[in-house]
Order: structure tokens, then sequence, then C-alpha cells
């Protein structure tokens, strides 16, 4: 058996140090999965040591993998065994069950002295496999290291293993949501800027405003974000925050619109649009020096700008040609582009990670839709079935897109896979929700051995 060591990056819990007060989690409901969804089997992970884990590893697991869509998970109560090592697996048990894949596991103190759960135990290891029922095979060992808070995204990373093996696509349950809530009477409304985990869990306040929070967006490290508020004389302006700090810092101030930011992919700039002189233009500020170069020069309005993956263009929102579409610039010699021409409204537009296609909002039949729109081909699928669906957001993997709309009468979130199989929503206990961003993968530093290649 071979042993490679790699370092992974999960999230540093930042929570407790710049979050105001905890918020209203959000709650997943599949309402489409994919027909021929793999069955597997996530066996209560075996914990050595004495008192109760905050977390459950398994049960994690199997949420995750569940309402991605892709999976039907064993309900534990019709397992035949329940088995920690590879000598306590047997594969008839789980033909019978028409298990596909199993999943196993166990954890234990690093310092085997501190096997009871105390504050002297802080850090754990944790062990799992994942087996190829029908042909009797490992696909997956692994094992990885963590601080004791860090269960939970311990559990996250297990799930993006089992799910990039098994789908051969990157897995994105180590990341997270910010998202905007309102609650109240008009007159009297409070805007809340959230943050929460990739499945809704951990959702806390991290700013609240009596002024509408607006175009948040994460840096491509996922250590600060920018947004847009009304805060100080209800006029816009663009904040930059630190996520560990809770730092903030109003990086403009000038007369007219201040809106939607955008942060180039090495972190170092940020696009952005100004009216500051008359017409609302795309600009791009260098946060060391914090010079601005003006990017668009046209009578319409440009607004909306978003990078290419590798930092060359931008992409953004005219109605130059008479209606909203979408352009291209390319910032050596600030040649644009026109690249929609379906629709009389497309707006909001992202790449998605490979360049090759982007995201948007598009207007069919009076219907704003969220449609994928392949740059080689032309080809334009529209995505979602909601009405007002806006402000798309891309998962790091490229395979989801989380969105605003509206369902029951308030706002929410929902989600849906770039090929259109697997779609579900994101509900509040409260408010109407909006203005999702996908945070990166996570940040913090621990680290795994793969036991198996």
């Amino acid at each position: 058996m071979k042993l490679r060591r790699v370092v992974f990056y999960v999230p540093v819990l930042v929570v407790m140090l710049c979050c105001h007060s905890l918020s209203a989690e959000l709650r997943i409901e599949v309402t489409k999965g994919v027909d021929n969804a793999v069955r597997i089997a996530v066996v209560p992970f075996e914990w050595r040591g004495r008192g109760i884990l905050p977390e459950q590893i398994a049960d994690i697991v199997s949420s995750d993998l569940l309402l991605s869509g892709r999976f039907d998970t064993l309900d534990v109560d019709s397992m035949l065994s329940l088995p920690h090592v590879p000598d306590e697996v047997f594969f008839r048990d789980w033909r019978l069950l028409k298990a596909e894949y199993l999943v196993i596991g166990y954890l234990h103190a690093v310092n085997q002295d501190e096997a009871t759960i105390s504050p002297a135990v802080t850090r754990l290891r944790l062990h799992f496999e994942l087996y190829n029922v029908f042909r009797q095979s490992v696909e997956v060992i692994h094992e990885i290291e963590g601080e004791i808070q860090d269960l939970r995204d311990m559990a996250h990373y297990v799930s993006d293993v089992v799910y990039e093996k098994l789908t051969g696509i990157e897995g994105a349950f180590l990341t997270r949501i910010l998202y905007v809530t309102d609650t109240g009477p008009v007159d009297n409304r409070e805007y809340r800027l959230n943050v929460a985990d990739a499945d809704g869990k951990r959702a806390a306040v991290i700013l609240k405003s009596r002024e509408p929070l607006l175009s948040v967006i994460w840096s491509p490290d996922g250590r600060k974000i920018a947004y847009v508020s009304f805060e100080k004389d209800s006029k816009p302006a663009i904040y930059i925050r630190d996520m560990e700090s809770g730092e903030t810092e109003q990086i403009t101030n000038f007369k007219g619109l201040n809106g939607a930011p955008a942060w180039s992919p090495d972190g170092k700039s940020l696009a952005m649009v100004l009216s500051r002189d008359g017409n609302p233009e795309i600009y791009i500020m260098d946060l060391e020096d914090r010079r601005l170069r003006r990017i668009t020069r046209h009578y319409g309005i440009d607004t909306e700008p978003s990078w290419s993956p590798d930092g060359t263009s931008l992409i953004f929102t005219s109605n130059r040609g008479g209606k909203p579409q979408i352009y291209k610039i390319t910032l050596a010699n600030l040649e644009i582009e026109r690249l929609t021409f379906e629709g009389d409204y497309n707006a909001r537009a992202r790449f998605l990670p490979d360049g090759k296609s982007l995201i948007m909002v598009h207007r069919r039949k009076g219907i704003y839709h969220i449609a994928l729109l392949e740059l080689t081909r032309g080809r334009l699928t529209v995505l979602t079935e909601t009405a007002l669906d806006e402000s798309p957001s891309i998962a790091p993997n490229g395979s989801m897109l989380i969105y605003a709309t509206r369902y029951g009468g308030r706002g929410v979130l929902a989600a849906v896979s770039i090929d259109g199989g697997v779609k579900f929503r994101l509900p509040s206990s409260e408010g109407n929700v909006r203005e999702p961003a996908w945070s990166p993968k996570k940040h913090k530093k621990f680290e795994a051995n793969i036991l198996n290649e």
C-alpha cells in the first residue's frame, strides 16, 4: 500500500470572531434529482474513545450525498451490519440491500491518552474507506487530522472525496454561501449579511444594516468579501471585509454610483461600476495603490463586470445596443465583442471555471430565468423554470449554481446543476433571501494521508 501525503484546506472557524448573532439556517429541499441515483451506504463511524462527539460524521456525509441529488443513501435502520474496518465488511449483506458503494470509518484522539472527550482533547484522526460493493474492491482509503471543532468540516471533506471518486466532479461540500436576508415592515426593514455552510448549516449573521446590502462577492482565497452598502449618508459605496478579523474598509466614496464589485482571479484588483464621470462605466481598481483604470467609454449604461478565469478580459452588461446584452472586453487592447444575441434581455453573466461557457439572467416570454450559454457553439439553454430568477453564483467546481428566486410569496435561494438534472431550494425560516455568493474552497490547513492510489 503506497502512502502519499498531501495538504488540503478547510475553513477557519471565524463565526465566533466575526459574527454578531446566530441566523436562521437555510433548509435544503431537493426538488429534482437524477433518475439513476447511485445507492450508497454510509455506516455510522466508530468513536474509539469515551464521551459523545459533538458531530456525527456519517450523518453529515449521508446528508451531503443525498442532498446532491445524485445519490440514494441507505437508512441506518435497514443496515444488516455496522462495519468499521475491512474484516467486518461482508459484501453479500450490502448486495442484498442493493447498495452499490459502502463508506466505513472510525475516529480516535491523536493522543490516545486523551480518549475521553474533554477540553484536553483538541485533535482527532479520522480514517475512512470507500468500497465498490459489486466489485468487492476498495476505492479510497484516507486518514485526516483536524481539531475537534472542525469535525463538521472533516465530514464535508469525506463527502467531497466520495463525490469526486464516484462522479468525476470535484466536490463542493466544503464551501460556504453568503446571502442577504431582509425582515420587518417596508418602512423599518433590517438587512442582514449571513454566511452558512454549503448545506445551509452553521448560519450566522456577520453584518446588520437598516440600508440595503448588495453585490456580495468572495475574494478568490475566501478570506475577504466585497459588497455594496448605503450605510453612510444613504449613498452607495463599496466595502471590503476581512472574514476572520471582521475589519471593514470603505474603498470608494465617489459621487454617484459605486457598485458591482468583482475580484480579479489573483485577488489584486477589483472591477467595479462608477458614475464619477457622469455615466455608469467599468473601472478597475488596483487594491494595493488604489489607482483606477477606466475600461469602458460609451454613452450607454455599462454595468455588472465579471472576470474571465484567466484574468485577461471582463464580461459585462450593457444597453449600448438598445437593450441589455452581454459583452466581452479584452483588457490588453480594450476591444469589445458582443456575446449574446438570443432574447431581448441578458444580464449578470458569470464565466464557468473552464471559461468555455457562462451563466446569466435571461428573459424569455417576459419571465426571468437562469440560462447557460456555450460560447464556442453559441447554444443557449434555460436551466430554471421559476420566475424572477436573479443573481446567479457558480460553485467552485463549476457543476452547480445558486440563485435568488421567489417561492411561496417569499424570496428564497435555489440551486440547479449545470446540466439541469438536479434542483433544490434553500428557504430561510425568516425573511426574504437574496444576493447569494458561493465561496471558493475553504482555507484552514490540515493534513491528509491518502493510503491507496
